[in-house]
């Protein structure tokens, strides 16, 4: 049987832990009270029972019995708040004797602690809760008179004149054109996010800009930074509805519509340098803003319905958690408190409000009705969706393919020994040229793989939500041994085939007769990475195929944790991406039937492919720090991107001394990959990992910490600085043994990728703690339509 504080624990919302009743500490001091009960002996125990068998007689009596009401162990006492926002609060008097009084007050002070802590907090949740419930009711009338509007529209436009539509009193909502210039509708950005201090900048009119040139300018410039600023929040169309002006924001998430918007402001840019012209003409409803607009708010329906069963689950685990720690005290103080303590948390806030319980009733009547078609069992697909069990079978699998790989691999090293190829000077370069590359790109990839397995299983047993950081599907998200299977077997695949290609090299085929075997391995590979059917988890290649493809065309996706995630892990892989450079120019211009491993490295457009693959992780990376910095206006992702162009810097440097080795390009190495390697710690440890806090009450680390052993973080933080001089055996030219130099290159690059999986678990685990330092459990989703001023 589990204990309940292991399912308490297993149960709760991980970002709201500590809004939680805190009940282990509660159970330390029920143990405190019980070892200072026991420690008392047997001689004060027969003292007290004496005691209170006279006191019991003495109530008996008519008189005492007259005089004395009995109030039971313990009373509650309710002070009413100043204010309906704060709440009521509890505190706990002791009506009879306890053995030992200061710990049995120190517990009930706890306990009321955490009452009223309870309390608060879900009132204000719900209050939360209830204010986005309304406002999404207001977006879906609004959404749904403009679909009205957009069947008018379009009913008027086959039938009769446009004017009809207009005429319609049934149609409260109708789009207008206004053809200003950016100018003025920067301008209303500026009013409306009027709190922000970087948009609190003095406006000139339109008319003062004929009086100076320099007056020109600067307004010119100021339209520029206003331009950009409404670029950066929204693309955005006002129009009227329900007596209200309003504006659509569609956020710029794609390159379709960050390029339009661009377009549109290069545009407008150019015609406000003019004159403005005001056009009355009605224009037609987009409708596919409006699709976008749908596709908004059933995301922001779904994050509150599932913020309404967050509120539920906190609800009922917290009232469990204090009959527990009650029938606790009971069970080892022989009083009988949890009758009257009972009936106060019974009948306190977070027990008795059902405004949350309402409202959740609510949310799925409106969703049913609007976005599943009045068909419940498909709106329950959306709001609660299951959980993909993991079944036996696959840790089965891992086992018998795992010791498939290990066997091979061990036979394959020793072939590999007994045939010399991995010794300097007596190896066979065309296969070290042509074959191991395959091997070394496989072995780095599925590595990673591997280590993000291990990482998913470290903050499942950590309880760090790694899905909602990530933003992953319940029912399509790969579990630890979903990607332990996948690794095992995609390794067992490899190694089998490079050790039957060996074998048939060792018996005395020619390399022309099996040189197509490695490429038809990344061939059937690639395939099934993008195989259309709905086999080999279909789902998560498609999302990996996703990101990639938003990281490819960076700054035109808008960036999110996922996304800059993978871009990250990209940074570490560069060796594996320059090995798949190679194998795919091998194979394409059509070297391997002539062996002509070196056909790639002559052709001067394949070389600076080669360089070319050296920068991009690091440029994708720049160009998302970029879009974070236009989108959220923060000037530390323009100190991240720093972090980027030095690590490019540093690529160059490290590119040009290969080219020529000369004491001049060393130097050059050393400066520049030392101060690389410095922006790039710090940002680790400061930025990323949320450690070396000068103010923390854990030295050197921070004030929240996930793992209980503290020596973990110090020597996490001294293997990344080893990891992260990995760059000096560019300098030093160290080989292991008479090892040859490409071996020694995949042993530095697997250690790249291990400091990368250690750095994965400390970067979500900062994430992690920083959502549950605002108890965020839900995403806010952005809303389409936002109420223009008058005066605006």
């Amino acid at each position: 049987m589990v204990k309940f504080s292991k399912q308490f624990e297993g149960q709760l919302v991980p970002e709201w832990k500590d809004a939680f009743v805190d009940y282990w500490q509660l159970k330390k001091d029920i143990k405190k009270i019980h070892l200072l009960n026991t420690n008392n002996g047997e001689k004060s125990l027969k003292k007290e029972q004496s005691r209170i068998s006279f006191m019991s007689s003495l109530r008996k009596l008519s008189f005492f019995g007259h005089q004395q009401r009995d109030h039971g162990a313990i009373q509650v006492h309710r002070k009413l708040a100043s204010s309906a926002s704060n709440g009521d609060t509890y505190e706990t008097e002791l009506m009879e004797h306890f053995e030992d009084s200061d710990a049995a007050k120190g517990f009930f002070t706890c306990l009321d602690h955490q009452l009223n802590k309870v309390n608060q907090f879900y009132r204000t949740k719900e209050n939360e809760f209830l204010e986005r419930g309304e406002l999404l009711k207001k977006q879906m009338e609004i959404l749904i008179e403009l679909k009205n509007a957009l069947k008018q529209q379009n009913g008027s436009g086959k039938g009769g004149p446009s004017e009809d539509f207009n005429d319609d009193s049934s149609v409260s909502c109708a789009i207008t054109s206004e053809d200003d210039s950016v100018r003025d509708r920067a301008s209303e950005e500026h009013l409306q996010d009027k709190t922000s201090d970087d948009l609190e900048k003095p406006e000139i009119p339109f008319p003062e800009l004929l009086k100076k040139p320099d007056e020109m300018g600067k307004s010119m410039r100021m339209n520029r930074e206003n331009s950009i600023k409404m670029t950066r929040s929204l693309s955005s169309r006002s129009f009227n509805c329900q007596g209200k002006n309003l504006r659509i924001n569609i956020p710029l998430t794609t390159p379709t519509r960050t390029l339009s918007a661009i377009s549109n402001l290069v545009f407008e840019d150019l015609i406000s340098q003019s004159s403005k012209k005001l056009d009355g003409n009605k224009l037609q409803v987009n409708k596919t803003k409006l699709t976008h607009a749908k596709k908004m708010i059933r995301g922001a329906f779904i994050e509150l319905y599932k913020g309404l069963r967050y509120l539920e689950t906190y609800r009922n685990l917290n009232m469990l958690a204090f009959v527990k720690i009650l029938k606790k005290f009971d069970k080892y103080t022989g009083k009988q408190v949890l009758p009257i303590y009972l009936r106060v948390v019974e009948s306190s806030y977070f027990n008795s409000s059902n405004k949350a319980m309402r409202l959740t009733d609510e949310v799925e009547e409106l969703f049913i009705m609007h976005f599943a078609e009045d068909d419940r069992r498909k709106a329950m697909k959306y709001l609660k969706p299951d959980q993909r069990k993991d079944s036996h079978g696959k840790t089965f699998f891992i086992g018998l393919f795992t010791g498939c790989f290990i066997a091979l691999l061990a036979g394959y090293i020793i072939m590999a020994h007994i045939t010399g190829l991995y010794r300097r000077r007596q190896g066979d370069t065309v296969y070290m040229e042509t074959v191991y590359p395959v091997l070394s790109m496989f072995s780095l990839l599925f590595l990673h793989f591997f280590l993000y397995g291990c990482n998913i299983f470290a903050w499942r047993k950590t309880r760090i939500n790694y899905s909602f950081i990530f933003e992953f599907s319940p029912t399509k998200e790969l579990k630890y041994r979903d990607i332990f299977l996948i690794s095992t077997i995609s390794m067992t695949i490899v190694v089998g085939v490079m050790f039957a290609h060996l074998s048939l090299l060792s018996k005395g085929y020619s390399y022309a007769q099996f040189q197509a075997i490695p490429g038809l391995l990344l061939l059937i590979f690639l395939l099934v990475l993008v195989c259309p059917f709905n086999i080999i988890y279909k789902s998560s290649r498609y999302r990996f195929l996703q990101v990639i493809r938003n990281i490819a065309l960076s700054p035109f996706y808008k960036v999110v944790m996922l996304d800059f995630f993978m871009a990250d892990q990209l940074c570490s892989q560069v060796p594996m991406l320059q090995n798949l450079e190679n194998i795919v120019c091998y194979y394409i211009t059509g070297s391997y039937k002539t062996q002509d491993y070196g056909y790639c490295m002559r052709t001067k457009h394949y070389q600076d492919l080669a360089y070319a693959v050296s920068f991009l992780p690091y440029y994708w990376r720049a160009m998302q720090c970029a879009r974070r910095w236009f989108d959220e206006g923060q000037t530390s992702h323009l100190v991240n991107l720093g972090k980027y162009v030095s690590a490019m810097f540093a690529a160059g440097a490290k590119v040009a001394y290969q080219k020529e080795r000369s004491v001049g390009l060393l130097s050059v190495i050393v400066i520049v990959s030392s101060c690389a390697t410095v922006y790039q710690l710090y940002w680790d440890f400061v930025k990323d990992w949320g450690l070396l806090q000068l103010n923390s009450r854990n030295p050197w680390l921070r004030n929240e910490l996930v793992l209980r052993q503290k020596f973990i973080y110090y020597i996490s933080m001294g293997l990344n600085t080893i990891l992260r001089l990995a760059w000096l055996q560019t300098v030093l030219h160290s080989s292991f043994g008479n090892v040859d130099y490409r071996v020694t290159g995949f042993f530095l690059a697997a250690l790249e990728v291990i400091r990368r999986g250690l750095w994965n678990f400390y970067r979500l685990e900062n994430e992690h703690l920083n959502n549950a330092g605002k108890f965020r459990a839900v995403k806010m989703v952005p809303l389409p339509f936002h109420e223009v001023n008058e005066e605006d």
